[in-house]
């Protein structure tokens, strides 16, 4: 054995032979480990030197290379070894049990990635190592960092969750799973992969916070390590973890993190800008020191004096955090002005007022720049007083005022839970920091949204719509505050507080004033919302709002909406193609279905290669299969199982499609349709015009007018595409169309058409008029609601009649 240790210290350090035996100066440098004393190391157990066999199979079954004798020399995993043994110098608030088990995960992560080695030549087991570090820092439990030493070996060495559930236990394999890309399955593009990948790790994040912990700690350390990717790589991780990680640190309350992330981002996207600004930061700190100085000795005897005992630190804005100000607001460095601030760390929080009040008094307030983050918490449960005062310079300074609990949830968020829980846990409940706010609560709607919302990409846009690092407050009308994005709309205030509230919301109140539903609210808002039984979402509300809740509910009602309006145009259109067949269609309820209709639907979605009857009607409805195609197929096993053409059913069905006349086979249109039925913008069709309608392809049905130009053109194009469609008898509301009106300028023409049109009893939709009225007369072009074409025509002729008004006539295409 001593011999073979001989060759192994030969190969890791060239200097052995040359100094007799002993590792020289340059061996040093190279692995700065070999100055550990022999204790450090981790010992080889006689139950390890046991296990050789099964570890060989685990090697042979994941393809690493065998080499045993490497487990009987202890130290020669020289790296790993070190590094280990500062990770377990950190694992002091942790018992002998859970260290043993911490030790277990170690060594079976170090097997499985035996023989990897990262991209700037290190042993892989280096990176798990780090990040179980970092957990360390956060006071994270066992089994989290059992986690972080495995994260990366199901995803790279093969290793099953069956066996490290049987081995580490079902918490431990549960994390881990959460943290795995799913690599194995099959995806169309790259970032379908990842949006998939990140919609597994959020939703098991929603389920144990402590996989997004381990995560961003993976993320940290990567941020760290990443000089030797190369340029591409490098900036398409940077610019994910500044457009997705760092915003959920924040979210999480992770500032320390947060800030590292988006420095790391920014200096890999943007080096020159990093490096530019670095440098005149430094500078202006080295033109500021006497100043930081005098303020801080100035605050600390001012605070001695009124006996309100504080600490008082120095604070530095990130580079980032300058750029991003100076990017938005348009400034130069040079007007930044609140590059340096200081932060005050008191006992108790009564002496944060007492504290704010010195402050005050020893300077100059800043009026209108002062928040009070204790009274109502940021959403990630972030809490202090906020102030900017005038210096003696005449420079803005800001302060930051906190307790100490407040300083561990302000740097840490909601790992302050383990930290606080572990260093003080012998305090009482009351004192430790409140978890519920620490981002668990967004965390929570992750899983609302995702049930809603199948596909992975528009997933992660509502996720990363939801990640705004700036928040507004405001109250319900019985004061409960809500924490919302800075630009949300009462629209995202009624879904926060219930997506029924959202969905049948009609109007809003903003401090006891109407207001329209595209209003950006302001902090410290009373919001009330108007329902109504029969309202629904409109589309148009995507336009505005701004919550990623919001946007997932009202799609998921369209979609909704969309499938049972095309399941039911799908189900009259085969049904009417059918018919010209001669032949009727089967059942469709699975109540009454018999066992022969139930084999046909069967044979035919098989042939469409649709999943099921429901959505093959429903792909007939939106036009993405055509009717005429499926009935006929459809019709072609009827015959084959016997079924013959029925003299009736063919003639209705026959003089459906070559009479000109309405038939029983026409789609009846009332204005109830929404996503499947529309009306052409082009020609904007109102009751009482003679039209047609389009199948479009997987738009649903578009009706025109028979004599507009641009369906005109998609019939040569598509003939087989256009049904019969008729009016309804009682339309069940008022329908748009445009309207021009040559008037003469005047002082009130405007108000003198819009009150003709009010009597009509029309309404003006939107008006769109001449900005220039360079001459004696101006064109207006209306836009009415009607009932239908009499109306119209009413509404014309009293327009007409109007003194100012020269000629009217309604719009055509």
């Amino acid at each position: 054995m001593s011999r073979t240790a001989d060759v192994l210290r030969r190969m890791f350090f060239p200097s052995w032979r040359r100094t007799g035996g002993k590792a020289g100066a340059a061996d040093h440098e190279l692995f700065p480990e070999t100055q550990l004393p022999e204790s450090d190391a981790i010992p080889i157990a006689e139950d390890t030197r046991l296990e050789l066999a099964g570890r060989q199979r685990l090697r042979e079954r994941v393809g690493k290379p065998v080499a045993p004798v490497i487990d009987a020399v202890p130290g020669a995993h020289g790296a790993s070894t070190a590094s280990f043994a500062v990770l377990t110098a950190k694992l002091d608030y942790l018992d002998e049990h859970d260290i043993r088990r911490v030790r277990e995960a170690y060594r079976f992560a170090d097997e499985a990635h035996l023989g990897q080695f990262r991209a700037s030549g290190e042993p892989y087991i280096t990176h798990p190592i780090a990040v179980a570090g970092l957990c360390a820092d956060w006071k994270l439990d066992a089994q989290a960092i059992m986690a972080a030493l495995m994260h990366d070996t199901m995803e790279d060495c093969g290793i099953t969750k069956a066996e490290m559930v049987e081995r580490f236990g079902a918490a431990t394999a549960d994390i881990v799973d959460g943290l795995t890309k799913l690599d194995k399955l099959q995806f169309s593009t790259r970032e379908e992969s990842q949006a998939e990948s990140f919609r597994k790790m959020l939703l098991a994040m929603a389920r144990d916070v402590r996989v997004i912990l381990i995560k961003l700690a993976d993320r940290m350390h990567n941020m760290r390590t990443m000089e030797a990717m190369a340029a591409n790589k490098r900036a398409r991780i940077a610019r994910e973890t500044l457009e997705i990680y760092a915003p959920i640190a924040h979210r999480l309350g992770l500032n320390q993190c947060y800030r590292e992330l988006q420095e790391a981002s920014f200096r890999f996207l943007s080096p020159w800008r990093h490096a530019a600004l670095s440098k005149a930061v430094a500078k202006a700190r080295g033109h500021r020191r006497d100043l930081v100085e005098r303020v801080r000795q100035e605050v600390e005897l001012a605070l001695t004096q009124a006996e309100v005992p504080a600490q008082v630190y120095g604070r530095e804005k990130t580079v980032h955090s300058i750029y991003t100000k100076m990017r938005e607001k348009h400034l130069s460095f040079a007007q930044v002005s609140d590059i340096f601030g200081f932060r005050l760390v008191v006992a108790s929080l009564p002496e944060c007022y007492l504290a704010l009040g010195v402050l005050h008094q020893l300077y100059k307030p800043v009026p209108g720049r002062f928040k009070d983050y204790i009274a109502i918490p940021k959403a990630n449960g972030y809490q202090s007083l906020h102030t900017t005062v005038v210096s003696p310079l005449g420079t803005a300074i800001e302060f930051q005022i906190r307790t100490a609990a407040m300083h561990a949830v302000a740097e840490a968020g909601i790992a302050a839970h383990w930290m606080y829980k572990t260093s003080h846990g012998s305090e009482a409940p009351d004192n430790r920091p409140d978890t519920k706010h620490l981002g668990t609560m967004w965390l929570q709607s992750l899983v609302d949204i995702q049930s809603e919302t199948r596909d992975s990409a528009e997933f992660l846009e509502h996720v990363k719509i939801d990640l705004f690092p700036d928040s507004i407050y405001v109250f319900t009308p019985k004061s409960k505050i809500l924490a919302l994005p800075r630009g949300a709309t009462p629209v995202d205030f009624a879904y926060a507080i219930h997506s029924r509230v959202g969905d049948h919301c009609v109007a809003a109140r903003v401090n006891g004033e109407p207001v329209a539903l595209r209003t950006a609210l302001s902090s410290g808002d009373v919001v009330e919302i108007i329902t109504a039984p029969s309202a629904r979402p409109n589309p148009a509300w995507l336009n505005f709002v701004r919550t990623g809740k919001a946007r997932s509910k009202i799609r998921h009602h369209l979609k909704n909406m969309e499938a049972e309006e095309s399941y039911d145009l799908g189900l009259k259109l085969l049904a009417q193609a059918l018919r010209t067949e001669g032949l009727p269609l089967p059942g469709v309820d699975d109540s009454d279905l018999s066992e022969a209709d139930a084999q046909l639907w069967q044979s035919l979605v098989r042939w469409s290669g649709n999943r099921n009857r429901r959505e093959l009607l429903v792909d007939i409805g939106l036009g993405r299969k055509i009717a005429v195609i499926v009935a006929k197929r459809l019709a072609r096993q009827m015959v084959e199982q016997g079924r013959r053409p029925d003299a009736v059913t063919l003639s209705m069905g026959r003089y459906a499609v070559d009479s000109e006349a309405p038939t029983q086979g026409t789609i009846v249109i009332d204005g109830s349709e929404n996503a499947t039925i529309q009306l052409a913008t082009c020609c904007q069709p109102i009751p009482g015009d003679h039209i047609v309608g389009y199948l479009g392809r997987g738009e649903g049905l578009t009706v025109h007018t028979a004599e507009c130009s641009v369906g005109k053109r998609l019939f040569e194009r598509d003939p087989e595409r256009w049904l019969g469609v008729e009016w309804s008898d009682q339309p069940v509301r008022a329908f748009r169309t445009a309207v021009g009106v040559l008037v003469r300028n005047g002082t009130g023409v405007l108000a003198e058409v819009a009150q003709a049109v009010s009597l009509a009893e029309a309404d003006i939709a939107h008006i769109d008029m001449d900005p220039t009225r360079a001459g004696e007369t101006s064109e207006l072009k209306l836009t009415l609601a009607v009932r239908d074409r009499q109306h119209l025509a009413d509404v014309l002729r009293v327009v007409r009649r109007s003194p100012s008004v020269m000629r009217v006539a309604r719009i055509r295409p």
